[in-house]
């Protein structure tokens, strides 16, 4: 895969930088800056080296026109911030504003584009149309520096069409995600556990079919824990259950006791009234679920503190451990136990962990642990996901 390095001498060159700066706000405040912070390593040394920085990025979903709620200006100001150094914005991705803006950076300058999701063209399934808005955005630049690998996995206009377009090359941030996964599925050190959470078992499918071979333990919590504990015939009441998936999970069991590996499930869970963070709630067995106080209504929110503890023991025994999907709902505090103490356990072992992005990286953080107590935390979930899962990720395809 091309690196930075490919792309020559940069001095005074517009390096466009496609980041992955989709970050979390409320009420126009950024919540957890994590993906600023991991892109500034790219953007440093792309200023050390003279060029020009033209950001550009998506954040949230916008249909293809502005929405004043997904503006990128708030990440403008608390990526100069932590740059220390003045990021300009410009409040359009592509046109006369754009245009003059990127004209009059210096060596070394840096700007921020506005939300490329306000343009149909990006996210468009007509080839015609989004290779049209790459063009547009190639005009902007001398070369082109992939970097954001939240979106790797994307056939979009600014990760695959643009990259043909300019010199392409991977920013550092790619190349150390990529360098990441190649281990977790190439020579992982065993014993070699990975952690799943998370809503549903659908949204893991394809990882858990690829992985189930490769790994030595899966540890199961989250939502998805409740159709794996009824493929075993037990009662999960009003807990979240995906019945079309039954068969599958059954088979994942079978197909893991035939090759030896280890699913390890909660025996305990926490069951509460209502989905409420002051719902009323106990610890059960789990598979006894129907018997709290609650009966067929009660909602199982968290892994029991006998089914952590026994979560934690596994880890700490771990040379390799990949872990993506909260276990219960942490951003209550009465269901982030389960959480809470897997996340401790990564940071106590002995062994190389991986967070691996979205939710699991926002609870971490929301926690009160900090990205260097980690092996890696990964900016993208759903591409590294789908890498886990063997597919080919078109964002690093157009870089081999």
């Amino acid at each position: 895969m091309r690196t930075i390095d490919s792309l020559g001498p940069l001095r005074s060159r517009t390096v466009i930088v496609r980041c992955d700066l989709n970050v979390p706000l409320a009420d126009g405040v950024i919540t957890d800056d994590g993906r600023i912070r991991a892109s500034l390593t790219t953007i440093r040394e792309l200023r050390e080296a003279g060029a020009k920085i033209v950001l550009i990025s998506h954040l949230g979903r916008p249909k293809g026109e502005p929405e004043a709620r997904f503006s990128l200006k708030p990440v403008a100001e608390r990526m100069s911030e932590l740059l220390d150094a003045p990021v300009g914005f410009v409040g359009e991705t592509v046109g006369a504003d754009a245009s003059a803006a990127v004209d009059a950076l210096g060596d070394g300058d840096v700007l921020l584009l506005e939300n490329l999701r306000f343009n149909a063209g990006e996210t468009s399934k007509d080839d015609a149309e989004r290779e049209a808005f790459a063009r547009e955005l190639a005009q902007l630049g001398d070369a082109f520096v992939s970097d954001g690998f939240g979106v790797v996995h994307r056939r979009q206009a600014s990760v695959y069409d643009l990259a043909q377009l300019l010199p392409s090359a991977a920013g550092r941030l790619v190349a150390a995600e990529l360098d990441v996964l190649q281990r977790l599925t190439e020579s992982p050190e065993r014993p070699y556990t990975v952690v799943l959470g998370g809503s549903k078992v659908s949204d893991k499918l394809g990882v858990i079919s690829h992985l189930i071979e490769r790994v030595d333990t899966l540890l199961i919590g989250g939502g998805m824990l409740f159709t794996f504990l009824a493929a075993q015939g037990y009662q999960v009441a009003s807990s979240l259950l995906e019945e079309d998936q039954l068969d599958t999970v059954r088979g994942y069991l079978k197909t893991a006791e035939d090759r030896g590996v280890r699913i390890v499930l909660p025996t305990d869970v926490v069951v509460a009234e209502a989905f409420a963070a002051d719902a009323a709630h106990e610890v059960v067995a789990a598979d006894a679920i129907e018997s709290s106080s609650f009966g067929a209504q009660g909602i199982g929110l968290d892994i029991g503190p006998e089914s952590a503890r026994a979560f934690a023991e596994v880890i700490a025994g771990s040379r390799t451990v990949f872990w993506n999907g909260p276990m219960g709902v942490f951003e209550m505090e009465a269901f982030a136990n389960g959480t809470r103490v897997v996340a401790k356990a990564l940071t106590e072992t002995e062994g190389f962990t991986v967070v691996g992005g979205g939710d699991s990286a926002a609870a971490v953080r929301a926690l009160g642990f900090s990205d260097d107590q980690f092996g890696h935390i990964s900016t993208g979930g759903g591409a590294s996901l789908e890498f886990l899962e063997g597919k080919q990720l078109p964002g690093l395809e157009v870089l081999a």
